[in-house]
């Protein structure tokens, strides 16, 4: 065992070490300050049967859906699917290879297994989009699919009962992440799930298609990278923050096709959803899966969404991690991605004079109670108008109640619908995806104009939001807010303190 150590790049990354033989080339983000003696956690010996070495998380959960008792990274094996996901954008195809490879009359493996949910191209006009989502209906009704959260009727979302929002947001509101299980879905922040100790992770309509028609799917186990996150949060930063911190240390290459684990006790103090935030942009460094260990955040959560019985499972004290980077929290600050890379990471003070057009708060990632929460402190905190065009996308039918029925902390009741009124932004408008991935040319907030934008969004490749020239910064709640107040790029500080 040995350890490799470097000039630091980053006050935050305390430590690096590279676990066992195989030492990963190093990128200029990578970094080691000193080498210290690993953290080491206590968990309970596997359930999936007589441990001869140490698994991590993802391999036992790996090891029980294909029935194994042990596995190493790198094995293959077929496992067996808790949960399979699909949307309006994938869905079609993916039923559309399910029939031609299982026959026009085969039945799906499992009617109570499929979700389906239609969250990306809703409120548009554009007939292939609307087409998608008829054939979404269509499936499901032949299928006799139990979880098909439909829309009828696409003028008020309110009258659509069943209707729900982004997927990522619906799942774990409806009760359908559950720790210790496998997750799939035709979306690559499936990954989303994570935050809850299951394996979660993306596929392509392909696999999708045949998990369809056998509730199984050849994978290969991917190796861990462990991320220890330690010390006390400060009150301006997010999750958002933590996640943009972790890509940009270790790029968007940097875990690819790895699964990454997240312990410490920041993690351990932060929100469900909190943690989803920070799994759902796993993948936009390139990792396989993101997991969380449950605990009783976890199963507090759980509590009224699902009476499914799940068993969650924790790392060996043993277990072999590729590399392990610890960071110490507390010296985090305010930051962004700037164009046009999730790891293009500077402090949001560092961006001050970047004059911005509009401002977007939505998504899986930041369209969340929470996020809407914390925006609404900063918008409440300044007691100022927005300066530039501030569009507001719940993610689901629940966010948007939320918005206009909780009130604010030390709000004086007031509800973050009336304090985004106040403070001048658009309506929050109906629950979606939205412009997040561009979409028609019709979506609500797309840019569909060479335009700046703050948002807290997952990604900013050209093109991401819509216009190919656009560029665009992401950020947390707090800065995307502060960032409306001012028609700059903003370190919420200039607010919050």
């Amino acid at each position: 065992m040995a350890c490799f150590s470097v000039a630091p790049t980053s006050s935050l990354l305390l430590q690096k070490k590279y676990v066992g033989f195989y030492v990963p080339k190093k990128h200029a983000s990578t970094i080691i300050v000193s080498a210290i003696t690993p953290q080491k956690f206590t968990r309970e010996p596997s359930t999936t049967g007589a441990v001869k070495s140490g698994m991590t998380m993802t391999e036992k959960i790996v090891a029980r859906a294909s029935e194994k008792s042990q596995l190493s990274p790198g094995d293959n094996v077929w496992a067996n699917v808790d949960v399979l996901m699909t949307h309006d954008v994938c869905g079609p195809g993916a039923f559309g290879i399910f029939k031609r490879e299982f026959g026009e009359n085969a039945k799906v493996w499992d009617r109570e297994k499929v979700i389906v949910i239609p969250d990306h191209y809703i409120f548009t006009t554009d007939e292939l989009a609307n087409r998608n989502v008829n054939t979404l209906r269509e499936f499901c009704t032949e299928q006799d699919i139990k979880y098909f959260y439909d829309i009828k009727d696409v003028a008020d979302f309110k009258a659509n009962p069943d209707y729900k929002g982004v997927c990522h947001v619906a799942l774990a509101q409806e009760g359908h992440c559950r720790p210790g299980e496998m997750l799939l879905g035709t979306d690559s922040h499936t990954c989303t799930a994570g935050a809850f100790g299951q394996f979660a992770t993306g596929i392509g309509i392909t696999d999708a298609g045949f998990v369809l028609g056998t509730g199984k799917l050849l994978l290969k186990v991917p190796p861990s990278l462990r991320f220890v996150l330690d010390g006390e949060m400060p009150d301006y930063v997010l999750a958002k923050d933590l996640i943009l911190q972790i890509i940009g240390e270790i790029s968007v290459a940097g875990a690819r096709y790895k699964s990454m684990e997240f312990v410490g006790s920041t993690v351990e103090s932060l929100t469900m959803e909190d943690r989803m935030t920070l799994c759902n942009m796993v993948i936009e460094a390139g990792g396989k899966n993101g997991i969380v260990p449950a605990d009783a955040t976890t199963f507090k959560y759980l509590q009224d969404k699902t009476s499914v019985p799940y068993e969650p499972v924790y790392s060996d004290g043993q277990a072999r991690f590729l590399s392990e980077y610890s960071f110490d929290i507390s010296k985090l600050e305010p930051l962004v991605a700037k164009p046009h890379s999730p790891d293009n990471r500077a402090l949001a003070r560092e961006c001050k004079d970047v004059k911005i057009d509009r401002v977007y708060i939505g998504s899986c990632t930041g369209g969340k109670t929470e996020d809407f929460m914390a925006a609404a402190k900063v918008f409440l905190a300044s007691g100022k108008k927005v300066k530039v065009p501030t569009f507001l996308v719940p993610a689901t039918q629940k966010v948007w109640m939320d918005i206009y029925s909780l009130p604010l902390p030390e709000s004086g009741g007031k509800t973050c619908s009336q304090i985004f009124e106040e403070a001048g932004c658009d309506t929050p408008a109906s629950p979606t995806c939205g412009a997040c991935m561009g979409g028609p040319r019709d979506t609500y907030a797309r840019i569909n104009e060479p335009l700046v934008c703050v948002s807290t969004t997952n990604r900013n490749f050209p093109g991401r939001m819509g216009h190919k020239e656009g560029q665009v910064y992401l950020a947390s709640p707090y800065t995307a807010a502060a960032s409306a107040l001012t028609g700059f790029v903003t370190d919420p500080r200039q607010f919050l303190q």
